[in-house]
């Protein structure tokens, strides 16, 4: 069974307060090769296509393209703000393992 990625309140709180929304973008959370552990994430704000994947809520969006998926089945995507920084996160399940930047992984 494929359970969809889900956004926590304070990833759609931070995309309120860049007012993605309010410029035509979403959060994209899309998977591509490579990186030091074989996949890796790209979080960038884009405009949806037909085919993404939409999380909404308030407005906001984060989408996800047909291709990552199914790499990001059961993830949770976040927005952390620590000491280090602050950043759009991805807890996988599906990771067997990623690096220390929390940017690739593999599976």
């Amino acid at each position: 069974m494929n359970v969809p990625p889900t956004v926590t309140p304070r990833a759609f709180d931070r995309l309120a307060e860049i007012g993605a929304a309010s410029q035509g973008k979403a959060l994209r959370v899309a998977v591509s090769g490579g990186g030091c552990s074989g996949f890796q994430y790209e979080i960038t704000l884009d405009e949806p296509v037909d085919d993404d994947l939409v999380l909404e809520k308030d407005g906001e969006k984060v989408v996800v393209d047909a291709t990552s998926l199914p790499f990001l089945t059961g993830a949770t995507i976040d927005f952390t703000d620590e000491l280090i920084g602050a950043r759009f996160a991805i807890d996988n399940p599906n990771a067997s393992s990623s690096c220390g930047c929390g940017t690739s992984f593999s599976i």
